[in-house]
């Protein structure tokens, strides 16, 4: 088990420049490679109803340059000196990121900074690249287990964001100018939003340095439509959608619910990550490896499941516990009561200190093998300072083994009710 990091411990250095942006640096001498991540509070959270998916757009045109870089001149600027680039857009964030050597990044940070300040969002590219995403959106609507997935986001979340498609549709895709988007970028893509991560092998005061010459010319603010997400209701009762699909050779079983998120402006913030963090040892206990309890029973044992999985993904306003199973149509009915059960029993009964120490172990090596290098530990201490603060990556193994078996059972007892949740079945189109 790795060592348990004190909660005072954080091996970065979070640094605030006058102008509000945040920036996080580690020195890691022993790698010669340096990551840079940077973070923006503009997901899919940051767009109203009728703007859907423009900031996972706005991610493709990014990439379409500047008055002063041409588009394709990024990639091959990173690529020339082996380095490597990538992003991603999700409900919460959009982030952009690049890897190289140390001695190059002098050389490459102004190519990014220069893309996500100036992004000239070209008309001519606007429409090229629009083509590219509604393929996107078709693709993903030819692939059941999105299809499954999405259905089940809309039933839970039926008036937030989260229950939107992140790429948008092509109905919002269509009506969208440059114009408009320049707009979003303007709005969003300014210094108080934005966090930037240096992991590797550079001195702080000269990563500071580089990103506080780099990161200096934001656009000027501009209006825009904002979204103001309204609170979603609790789950008050068994919510099902069945989908009949084609390509689908076995059943799809999806369950989901509603847990917490996080708020860092909130007195209860560490209660939130502390259940959240429970969740994560839930998810575990249930559908994690050959000995959990749902695997164990429905695939191992009864033979009922192909496959079966759980997680929790921790969002910024509200978090989702989900169950997948992979089975025949005409054992839907049964699995699904039989997890009820198993569910409705995690409040009923403590469990035992082998589970509990067996979870706490997976999921704390996962944590380890998930910081082995600058770009996962940039990406870790991004997406904390996108949900709460960068500090409390590192407070994980610790908040994990601080959790006690009846911490579980209230957790599961607020949270996991059997009558109380929604399922998404896909069914194989005959």
């Amino acid at each position: 088990m790795p060592p348990v990091l004190s909660q005072s411990f954080f091996p970065a250095n979070v640094v605030t420049l006058d102008n509000g942006l945040t920036i996080i640096h580690q020195h890691t001498p022993a790698t010669p490679v340096t990551a840079v991540d940077v973070w923006v509070k503009a997901g899919t959270l940051a767009e109203p109803d009728e703007w859907s998916g423009m900031a996972h757009f706005l991610e493709h045109m990014i990439f379409k340059g500047t008055d002063q870089l041409p588009p394709g001149a990024f990639d091959l600027a990173i690529e020339r000196r082996g380095g490597v680039t990538n992003a991603a857009t999700s409900y919460d964030y959009a982030h952009y990121f690049i890897t190289t050597a140390a001695q190059h990044l002098a050389e490459t940070l102004p190519y990014l900074a220069d893309l996500l300040l100036h992004a000239a969002i070209p008309d001519n590219e606007f429409g090229r690249e629009r083509q590219v995403v509604l393929e996107e959106i078709h693709q993903a609507q030819d692939d059941p287990d999105w299809l499954t997935f999405q259905s089940l986001n809309e039933m839970v979340y039926q008036r937030h964001p989260y229950g939107r498609s992140i790429l948008g549709t092509a109905e919002t895709l269509l009506a969208r100018s440059p114009a408009e988007m320049r707009q979003f970028h303007a709005h969003h893509y300014q210094p108080e939003k934005m966090t930037v991560v240096v992991v590797g092998d550079i001195a702080q005061d000269r990563a500071i340095d580089l990103v506080s010459e780099t990161f200096q010319s934001f656009p000027v603010p501009t209006t825009c439509p904002l979204s103001i997400p309204e609170a979603e209701p609790p789950i008050t009762t068994i919510r099902r959608q069945e989908l009949y699909l084609p390509r689908l050779e076995q059943a799809r079983l999806l369950m989901a619910w509603i847990g917490p998120g996080v708020d860092c402006q909130s007195q209860d913030l560490d209660e939130q990550l502390q259940a959240a963090f429970g969740l994560d040892i839930l998810s575990v206990l249930l559908a994690e490896g050959r000995t959990s309890r749902l695997v164990r029973e429905l695939r191992e044992e009864r033979h009922l499941v192909q496959a079966i999985g759980s997680s929790f993904s921790l969002q910024r306003e509200s978090g989702l516990f989900t169950i997948s199973a992979w089975l025949e149509p005409e054992n839907l009915e049964r699995v699904e009561a039989i997890i009820c059960d198993r569910v409705s029993q995690l409040s009923a009964t403590p469990i035992s200190e082998a589970e509990l120490s067996r979870c706490k172990r997976l999921l704390c090596n996962d944590y380890a093998f998930s910081t082995e290098t600058p770009c996962q530990l940039a990406g870790l201490y991004g997406y904390y300072s996108i949900l709460a603060n960068p500090q409390m990556a590192t407070s994980y193994p610790q908040r994990l083994q601080a959790i006690q078996a009846t911490d579980l059972q209230r957790l599961a007892n607020r949270y996991l009710s059997p009558y109380h949740y929604a399922a998404t079945v896909g069914k194989p189109l005959l």
